[in-house]
């Protein structure tokens, strides 16, 4: 016992009377990897269940994603997919480029993404362009392509159907559905 009454213990992390024990510079330094960090809410993208993540970011990087405890869903918890999302953006295997075959091409070809996003727009203005209908045979408005459609993925909640719904309603596309799980 310490003259005051208190415990003490003998060693490194411990007081000894009102004196602290010394720690090296190094033990000093340490903080969280998480100081500094902002969180943002995100959502896991693994299955259709809609697990809520946290996402921290430092300087425009994400350093860390973990379960989100004020989620009724999953009270902070992730099944072991959705504890490996940081793997997706910080993967040194993952994709960066994509491949490329031209139409009669016999080959692939490297290509930047930014180069395939640009195709991917420049390619569905053309199709709409050149397929879409603006009135009927009998005069009826019904500006629509069916030339294109779009297919969502399980982990799409209600809100982003929506916007995607009206985004693409508004470009004429009628072929719209959500690949929802049972």
């Amino acid at each position: 016992m310490a003259q005051d009454g208190r415990r003490e213990r003998r060693g490194w992390f411990w007081r000894q009377g009102n004196e602290p024990q010394p720690f090296s510079p190094i033990s000093l330094a340490k903080h969280s990897r998480l100081r500094g960090a902002v969180a943002v809410n995100s959502v896991c993208p693994y299955c259709a269940v809609g697990c809520a993540q946290l996402a921290y970011v430092k300087d425009g990087q994400c350093v860390d994603i973990e379960g989100d405890p004020r989620s009724p869903i999953n009270e902070g918890t992730l099944c072991p997919k959705g504890a490996n999302t940081f793997q997706l953006v910080h993967n040194p295997h993952r994709q960066q480029r994509v491949l490329y075959r031209a139409p009669l091409s016999d080959h692939w070809e490297e290509r930047p993404l930014d180069w395939a996003m640009t195709r991917i727009a420049q390619l569905t203005k053309e199709t709409r362009d050149a397929t879409f209908v603006d009135k009927d045979t009998d005069g009826d408005i019904i500006r629509h392509t069916t030339a294109m459609g779009h297919l969502g993925g399980a982990t799409l909640d209600n809100e982003e159907n929506y916007l995607i719904k009206k985004l693409f309603n508004t470009i004429g596309m009628v072929s719209i559905e959500n690949q929802a799980r049972i």
